[in-house]
């Protein structure tokens, strides 16, 4: 085949992916790496999986609340359950549960990946042990429309480890680093209220405000803007 017959698949091709998912392209020549933190859109995020297996399992729920720098904004949030693409399991429905009939009227993942990239834009993502729904999240988007995600991903257990490393009064404040790196444990540990079990959305709420917590120290570390909180935190 020809280079300028691929050249028009291609094209034909983007031209039928959805424009929140086109809007990807771009991205990253589009931000501004040396706004100061405090003026930076940020979107915490979190997912629900049938399982952990990358190559078995799927999503099955997404939920963001966005800020802007430390500030959190609770009535701009984004929340649906999704219409799993892998059999739900029995170990993962203790964990969120979320049952079969939950999901029997939810919408494909598509629809959603629609809605939630229309939600976030071009905000920077913030999520805790994020590294696991980025890789779902481009698992859906590679299967459904042939890209990646493209916004900065920035991982509140990163930017922890950074800090208890660098910033002696950090460790001084909170008397050393939890033992245990999972989110509720560390919300436990730097005093937030813990209301309700596994969910997606609640899960990004309380990611978000973990990520307050961290950004107190870092103006005391250098760390101001965009640009260097990435080298700290980015997934």
């Amino acid at each position: 085949m020809s280079l300028a017959i691929l050249t028009k698949l291609f094209k034909h091709e983007y031209k039928t992916v959805p424009l929140p998912l086109r809007a990807q392209k771009g991205l990253k020549k589009r931000l501004n790496l040396k706004k100061r933190i405090e003026e930076v859109d940020f979107v915490s995020f979190d997912t629900e999986l049938t399982g952990l297996d990358f190559q078995e399992d799927s999503i099955i729920s997404i939920g963001a609340i966005r800020m802007k720098g430390g500030r959190i904004f609770p009535a701009q949030t984004f929340y649906s359950l999704v219409r799993p693409e892998s059999e739900l399991k029995t170990d993962s429905i203790v964990v969120h549960g979320i049952t079969p009939d939950d999901l029997n009227a939810a919408p494909d993942i598509k629809d959603v990946l629609v809605e939630f990239f229309e939600f976030i834009d071009d905000a920077v993502l913030i999520g805790h042990f994020v590294f696991i729904d980025v890789k779902f999240l481009d698992k859906a988007l590679k299967k459904h429309f042939g890209i990646k995600l493209q916004n900065p991903v920035i991982d509140t257990f990163n930017i922890h480890e950074w800090l208890y490393d660098n910033d002696s009064a950090f460790s001084r404040h909170y008397r050393g680093m939890t033992t245990k790196k999972d989110l509720f444990s560390m919300a436990r540990r730097y005093g937030l209220l813990i209301e309700q079990s596994h969910n997606a959305l609640y899960d990004a709420y309380l990611t978000a405000q973990l990520f307050q917590v961290f950004l107190r120290f870092l103006p005391g570390c250098g760390i101001n803007t965009l640009e260097e909180l990435l080298m700290i935190g980015r997934a």
